[in-house]
């Protein structure tokens, strides 16, 4: 896997879909085919045929004023220069179509990614079984197809746990890694053009699983699920995993009633104890870097209640608390970048290994500091877009109550809307984006015209909502290549 990309690389950004995020780069390998990376890892491995072959498809489905151009094929063989050219062509065709409302959450996009994954890593279609870990470490094995996609592999589980239909859009599947201490890395939240058995068995390692945790941040939605006695049940695992590992700050007084609440079995009181604790519900991330207040300076950073907090270490040894809430981000973008090789006359970055691919991530957020001052506010973190999934995912619940709608509903919509083995009717759309105007950043691509509608805390009336908006990040599409393939 020879092939290079450009140093310093920093992706075009394309929409964050509701439900559907994910980091994707690609190479041409030396068998002629382009190795597409998802956060870095290897998803799959597709030829220039195939892909034309899906913009055929594509085409002939929604005709040719919905389809972008695609690059042509070419009589002659490729100089490097045609090949960098093409890539960068494809690189804008999969942008194109990513952000495109019915093309990006299409089925016919998403199987062609689930399909090329499945035959990269060479799995055949069978039932295999799956363990997939509740907060407690406790594993439920499922019987599914290598084929099943993500609905498919969550409404197993929801089934074996005998959790209610109705309930089963109010949790997700998550790629976590566990550390030798047993603390747990969020890798990602799985998606729908994936395949779960094939994307955590492709790992090779034992420290990956897939784990079954709510989807929601606002607590009001805690009483839907705990009427259910199964979602009861995980509510109240993941409460108490959740205070073991340090993520939900306890008291001795707290920790005392806790304790007394556990020995009665009185599972609903201690939810609703743990919801008036500090970082309930929260997902903590991995000490990474941050540019504020300094460059620099070392951070954990925590998800939860609509805002991104952080607890930063200062150059002086110093320890500060701060949060950010999403209603003050005007927009945020995550870029990825590769390390150049050392030694070389040209900025060269350092080739991808076949399964892992070194790349550093960034979330940047502009910030509402105080009325009239936005200041951008970096993170430097291999979670970055795991935390905008987390940012993205909050600002699809504030859009729902905003509008009075409910997220019972929504949640339900897109259960509801999930694709089964046996169907293929089109996965949930998106709204329509915005590009940003800002001349100092490449392309951000903002949340949707919707919020122009929405009134943001923290904006003064002086500031008009049209200028307030949060980043859709959720598929960045970078190719590399070399060689040509038109076979």
């Amino acid at each position: 896997n020879g092939s290079l990309l450009p140093n310093p690389f920093e992706l075009s950004f394309s929409s964050v879909r509701s439900f559907t995020h994910y980091f994707l780069s690609l190479c041409l390998c030396l068998l002629q085919a382009y190795n597409i990376h998802v956060n870095g890892v290897l998803h799959c491995r597709v030829r220039y045929s195939q892909l034309l072959g899906l913009h055929e498809q594509i085409k002939k489905e929604y005709g040719n004023n919905l389809v972008p151009a695609f690059p042509p094929k070419k009589i002659f063989t490729l100089t490097p220069t045609d090949v960098e050219q093409r890539r960068e062509q494809l690189e804008k065709y999969m942008q194109a179509v990513r952000q495109d409302p019915m093309l990006g959450a299409s089925e016919m996009f998403n199987s062609f990614l689930r399909k090329a994954q499945q035959e990269t890593q060479q799995i055949p279609t069978e039932e295999v079984p799956l363990e997939i870990y509740l907060s407690n470490g406790q594993k439920v094995e499922v019987n599914i197809l290598t084929s099943d996609q993500t609905e498919d592999v969550l409404e197993a589980v929801a089934s074996k746990l005998d959790l209610l239909d109705e309930l089963v859009g109010y949790f997700s599947l998550f790629l976590v890694r566990e550390g030798v201490d047993g603390g747990l890395t969020f890798v990602r939240k799985l998606q729908e053009f994936e395949l779960p058995y094939v994307s955590v068995t492709s790992l090779r390692s034992s420290e990956f699983h897939i784990i079954l945790r709510k989807s929601y941040w606002d607590t009001a939605y805690d009483s839907d699920v705990m009427d259910n006695r199964v979602g009861l049940n995980l509510l109240y695992t993941q409460t108490v995993s959740d205070i073991d590992r340090g993520w939900i700050l306890v008291n001795k007084d707290q920790h005392r009633q806790l304790k007394s609440l556990q020995e009665k079995g009185s599972k609903k009181e201690f939810i609703r104890l743990g919801q008036t604790l500090k970082y309930f519900g929260y997902i903590k991330f991995d000490p990474c870097v941050t540019d504020f207040p300094e460059k620099g300076c070392h951070v954990i950073v925590s998800a939860g209640n609509n805002e991104l907090n952080f607890q930063v270490k200062l150059p002086n040894e110093q320890m500060k608390e701060g949060s950010f809430k999403v209603t003050r981000m005007r927009c945020w973008r995550v870029t990825s970048s590769v390390p150049v090789v050392k030694g070389s006359s040209s900025p060269t970055p350092a080739p991808c290994s076949s399964a892992q691919c070194e790349v550093k991530l960034e979330l940047a957020f502009e910030y509402l500091m105080s009325k009239d001052r936005l200041q951008w506010v970096t993170i430097t973190s291999p979670q970055a877009i795991m935390m905008s999934i987390c940012l993205q995912s909050m600002v699809d619940e504030l859009m729902v109550k905003k509008s009075g709608g409910s997220i019972k509903k929504m949640l339900r919509k897109r259960h509801n809307g999930s694709l089964h083995r046996s169907e293929s009717q089109q996965a949930v759309k998106s709204p329509p984006l915005l590009d940003s105007p800002d001349p100092n950043r490449d392309q951000i691509v903002k949340l949707s015209t919707k919020l122009s509608s929405v009134s943001l805390r923290g904006i003064s009336a002086s500031n008009s909502a049209n200028d307030i908006s949060g980043n859709d990040f959720h598929g960045n599409y970078a190719f590399e290549g070399i060689g040509d393939d038109d076979l």
